[in-house]
């Protein structure tokens, strides 16, 4: 099954325990396991556009729309067996302690 992992910074902990790997570590047996597929980190927020379409009217608006104070730094596509799986794998990541990880399934198009 495939899941799109996000991968969330915290700026506000001040406490992150020391990770279980390293994210090199943590990509090297996620990837090569053929666990994941693809991923990367992405450019910060204040980078970032909004886009909208309301009435016809296309709206761009800048930087992150939502209020929280955490901030998608980076995602992975993970392809496991099944849902504890992918978990496992996620907790592994060095984020899991300085940030958050998001597991979403995939819901395939039916074309």
């Amino acid at each position: 099954m495939r899941y799109l992992m996000l991968v969330l910074t915290d700026p506000t902990l001040t406490d992150a325990e020391e990770p279980p790997l390293t994210i090199e570590q943590w990509v090297d047996e996620a990837y090569g396991s053929g666990r994941a597929s693809t991923g990367d980190r992405l450019r910060p927020a204040a980078e970032e556009k909004t886009i909208r379409r309301r009435k016809g009217a296309v709206i761009v608006s800048d930087g992150p729309f939502s209020e929280a104070h955490e901030l998608i730094g980076g995602f992975d596509v993970l392809e496991c067996d099944n849902l504890e799986d992918a978990v496992e794998l996620a907790s592994r990541h060095p984020m899991a302690t300085a940030g958050t990880i998001v597991l979403r399934p995939a819901w395939p198009l039916d074309l």
